[in-house]
């Protein structure tokens, strides 16, 4: 039977909720170094066509997603105008998408771009996860408030090698991870919708000006394929 732990309220104050501030003074401080980090060429407006391609993969998604609120007449209508080879809004030629994607690896001011914003997302985690380790490895930080499975265990407690405590606790090195993984909606609260933590899903928006493959856009996951209620 996994055993019952009863937390000191000291954990609460110096591990539980320190680390909850730092990493969101950290998340902050990445956001606004990232816009200091950002070259002129950069800071500019965005390209309209990249934008108005961004909203079609959106929609597209969007179509996916909801399939199943409308009949598969209107949805198999809806896929040829987005996928039709000769003008489906997601169909790019294949010398055309080839072309984007060797303009975008030539400019030298987007290759340097991604590696600030690769620097300023790899360098202050490490450094965290290293000061995490290092002060508060092996703490059991909190407990979930209702009862899970032992599936949970090796992403609740990492760090801490019982199998016979409830897998309902939390070590502090994952509630690092959780911090880190589950502060996207915090962050849009704070910073806006269009802050920095958000960069790789504005690259997967905007994915359609890189060569969206309409072909890839059939039936199962990541495919505009009808799934009714």
């Amino acid at each position: 039977m996994a055993e019952e732990l009863v937390l000191d309220t000291a954990i609460r104050d110096w591990v539980l909720i320190p680390l909850s501030v730092v990493m969101v003074l950290i998340g902050v401080l990445r956001y606004f170094v990232s816009k200091l980090m950002r070259s002129p060429a950069a800071s500019t407006s965005p390209d309209p066509k990249l934008v108005r391609e961004g909203q079609v993969v959106i929609r597209a998604r969007n179509l996916r997603t909801n399939s199943q609120f409308i009949p598969a007449k209107a949805f198999k209508a809806r896929k040829v105008y987005y996928t039709n080879e000769e003008n489906g809004l997601l169909h790019v030629p294949k010398e055309d998408a080839q072309k984007a994607q060797a303009a975008m690896f030539s400019d030298p001011n987007m290759a340097m771009d991604m590696m600030k914003k690769n620097l300023s997302m790899i360098v202050p985690q490490t450094l965290t996860f290293a000061w995490v380790n290092f002060f508060f490895s092996g703490f059991v930080a909190a407990k979930i408030p209702f009862p899970l499975t032992q599936r949970f265990r090796g992403m609740l407690q990492n760090g801490i090698d019982l199998s016979t405590v409830d897998v309902s606790y939390v070590s502090s090195r994952s509630w690092y991870f959780l911090n880190l993984f589950g502060l996207r909606g915090l962050f849009s609260l704070i910073l806006g919708e269009e802050n920095a933590t958000d960069d790789a899903q504005k690259m997967m928006q905007m994915g359609g000006g890189f060569g969206f493959n309409a072909t890839m856009f059939g039936r199962g996951e990541g495919q505009l394929g009808y799934h009714p209620a």
